[in-house]
């Protein structure tokens, strides 16, 4: 049973009016609305699965030339190790009530924190814009199917997108923002619905092709070639760090949401039916859809907007399609919108928002002008896999500091402390160690990304990046094991399982 030091509400009112406005407003302060059960974090995984991504990913996998039960393991490997990363990274948040960019005040310091900040913000600011784009163009051939006089719209381009794409592009974007700027209540609320409505479309869109091409026509093997006994052991090894490498990112800050789980019980519940349970199950439907596409129509179709357009009745498309773009919205707002919105928030607290925050994020990936990013496979390889050499090295740190360095302990108005007496001020609010500890561990990323030859393991640049960063930070950082709880000041919550 967790044991936790907590205060009355009144009493953090009071310890918050006290804390630095340098670090801390509203959007970051320990949130006293802990109220997410397991069914909203559940949701939160189901809009992150139940996207054009993870149904491609999902597919993909059964291309690979295994049997069908080694891709279900793989999944099922993979998709375990994020459910106990989740875990682990939804812990000191849950206790703390603050989002992953404060949290990570405690092993960078309170102002060396905007180090992991900003490097997750720049990766969800990339991929929102991409997001956004692939939600738009599904719009796009939802417009063009119902009013095919549209057309001439999609010939004149400007900045490499077309008038009518411009369009979609806007609607999605203002769409987003609308929800976004309601607040997490309305976020939650959001994803609660955007979810399941992809599961019902999915289901009716597996029961379609089946009913079209009978079982006989679903296999589980997509792919001819045969592989040796080594060559099929290699393949299960990367498909199963492909999953994990997949949910980094949306991993990584689990804390913005975890944040608001009324206990780490719940959380882990709705992690547990949220990732194996409810990705294998995804997983299956899939191939299912894709499977019968092969034996339907001639060709394996991977993009499921385009498996959608091509049943017959229109208003099963319309409701499809609409329900495909509903699902892409939820995940790039769980994925790519709060996060940037506290991290960008945690750089200057008084100054912005958690909605100006996410609203940096938006119009900078208008800036980016994502299409032709997303048009440039190269380009787009080497600018997300530099950011995301980040990823693997700051996840391994956060947790080897509160696990190892602090022992599970969180001195929340510490937190707070942007003077030289604060527990995380370290050396002039950075920590040394920790950014010495992600530097040659991003390095090595770096490495691995840009030279050729090392491209067979950027697969696995990850899960490198964890043990690298966090065994940096544990062997330099071995001599500052915390001390007792009662040598921290102020609030200090201790959790124990």
């Amino acid at each position: 049973m967790p044991n936790s030091q907590r205060v009355t509400p009144a009493a953090a009112q009071q310890a918050q009016a006290s804390y630095s406005p340098r670090l801390c407003n509203e959007d970051l302060a320990p949130t006293r609305d802990q109220n997410w059960s397991w069914y909203n974090i559940f949701s939160f995984w189901m809009s992150d699965v139940h996207s054009m991504g993870g149904y491609v990913v999902a597919a993909s996998f059964f291309t690979l030339g295994l049997a069908s039960w080694q891709v279900l393991l793989c999944l099922l490997v993979g998709i375990c190790i994020v459910q106990i990363c989740a875990n682990l990274v939804a812990k000191p948040s849950q206790m703390a009530g603050v989002p992953y960019a404060v949290i990570c005040r405690q092993a960078f310091g309170v102002f060396g924190a905007n180090i992991p900040a900003v490097i997750r913000g720049l990766i969800a600011f990339a991929w929102y814009g991409i997001q956004t784009y692939l939600a738009a163009n599904a719009l796009m051939l939802v417009m063009l199917k119902f009013w095919p006089a549209l057309a001439p719209m999609t010939q004149v381009s400007w900045l490499g997108l077309s008038q009518l794409g411009w369009l979609c592009f806007g609607t999605m974007w203002l769409l987003q923002a609308m929800v976004f700027w309601h607040g997490m209540n309305a976020i939650k609320r959001f994803i609660d619905i955007a979810g399941p409505a992809v599961y019902v479309v999915m289901v009716a869109l597996a029961g379609w092709i089946v009913y079209q091409t009978g079982f006989d026509g679903i296999s589980f093997t997509l792919a001819s070639k045969s592989l040796s006994a080594g060559e099929q052991t290699w393949q299960m090894i990367t498909a199963t760090a492909l999953v994990v490498s997949y949910f980094s990112g949306p991993l990584l800050n689990f804390g913005d949401f975890s944040r608001y789980g009324k206990n780490m019980g719940e959380i882990r519940r709705g992690n547990r039916w949220g990732l194996p349970f409810n990705f294998l199950l995804f997983s299956i439907v899939t191939v299912v859809i894709v499977s019968g596409t092969q034996s339907l129509f001639g060709k394996m179709i991977t993009d499921p907007i385009e498996t959608v357009s091509m049943v017959g009745n229109d208003l099963a498309v319309a409701i499809g399609l609409l329900t495909m773009i509903v699902a892409t919205i939820g995940i790039n707002i769980v994925a790519n919108f709060v996060s940037p919105a506290f991290d960008f928030s945690n750089c200057s607290p008084q100054k912005i928002s958690f909605r100006t925050g996410g609203m940096i994020a938006a119009v900078g990936s208008v800036l980016l002008t994502p299409w032709n990013l997303f048009q440039s496979p190269e380009l787009i390889h080497y600018t997300l896999d530099v950011l995301g050499a980040f990823i693997g090295p700051l996840f391994g740190i956060l947790l080897v500091d509160f696990y190892l360095i602090k022992r599970g302990v969180v001195s929340v108005d510490d937190l707070f402390d942007d003077t030289p007496k604060g527990k995380y001020w370290y050396q002039g609010g950075f920590n040394p160690k920790a950014i010495a500890a992600l530097v040659p561990a991003v390095a090595i990323g770096l490495v691995i990304s840009f030279i050729p030859s090392l491209h067979a393991v950027a697969n696995f640049s990850w899960f490198i990046g964890v043990l690298l960063g966090g065994g940096c930070y544990r062997w330099i950082a071995r001599d500052e094991l915390a001390a007792a709880p009662a040598a921290y000041r102020g609030k200090v919550i201790i959790q124990k399982d």
